[in-house]
């Protein structure tokens, strides 16, 4: 029995590397199931033995990637301890995952329009997971009087909106040619909008690129906003 089910966890990764690759190469609305079980070297009806429809693929390949974003922002943030820190190194590894991967970038964020109703509801469900990390990390901040209160709903929102503005933006022009520039005039308007100084945020910029480096310290108390 594990032997078996080790094989179909195998062969629907190998499906879904598979969906990845030709989705990325003929667009979502394009591509066919034909096309997914020849690039996975596997019969149609295998491929259909894991996934009812090419909808269904397209959303374990959705849930697959926003899965690995978390693994990665936890690992990134717990380098931090200041919580503006934080939220902002969350930011930053949404971006640079992207940056690596952009034909997974255009894929999600502009040739999957056409998914269907089902895709966008999911998508929607991960931008306010997502939204609500860096919410998280922002109600923690008031909690420890280093911003001042403010509706960290919005701000969350506001924030992960920017990000995905700016990905997006460099999907369709290549501009800026480094995304992480993008990011660099992104931040101070970021930290400003929640009252927080840029000094933690950009610590944790620079340190989330260097082996070792380490770990952000908090905001002196006379950085911190009276409540």
């Amino acid at each position: 029995m594990a032997v078996q089910q080790t094989r179909a966890l195998n062969r629907q990764r190998r499906i879904l590397d598979a969906a990845l690759r030709v989705f990325s190469r003929r667009a979502y609305r394009d591509a066919s199931v034909d096309e997914v079980a020849g690039e996975a070297r596997t019969s149609k009806g295998g491929v259909y033995f894991h996934f009812p429809n090419k909808e269904a693929i397209f959303l374990a390949l959705l849930d697959r990637t926003a899965a690995h974003l978390r693994e990665k922002i936890e690992s990134a943030t717990a380098t931090f301890d200041d919580p503006v820190a934080k939220a902002d190194a969350a930011l930053l590894t949404v971006l640079r995952t992207f940056s690596k991967h952009r034909a997974l970038a255009r894929l999600f964020m502009v040739e999957a329009l056409g998914a269907g109703r089902e895709f966008h509801r999911r998508m929607a469900e991960i931008r306010s997971e997502f939204a609500a990390l860096i919410q998280h990390h922002l109600d923690i901040a008031i909690k420890e009087r280093i911003i001042a209160g403010i509706d960290t709903e919005i701000a969350s929102r506001a924030w992960f909106g920017a990000l995905n503005e700016v990905i997006t933006h460099w999907v369709l022009s290549g501009e800026p040619d480094r995304i992480e520039d993008a990011y660099d005039a992104l931040r101070p308007l970021l930290m400003r909008s929640v009252g927080a100084t840029t000094l933690a945020a950009k610590t944790a910029a620079n340190s989330s690129t260097r082996p070792g480096a380490t770990r952000a310290r908090r905001p002196h108390q006379a950085q911190k906003r009276t409540p």
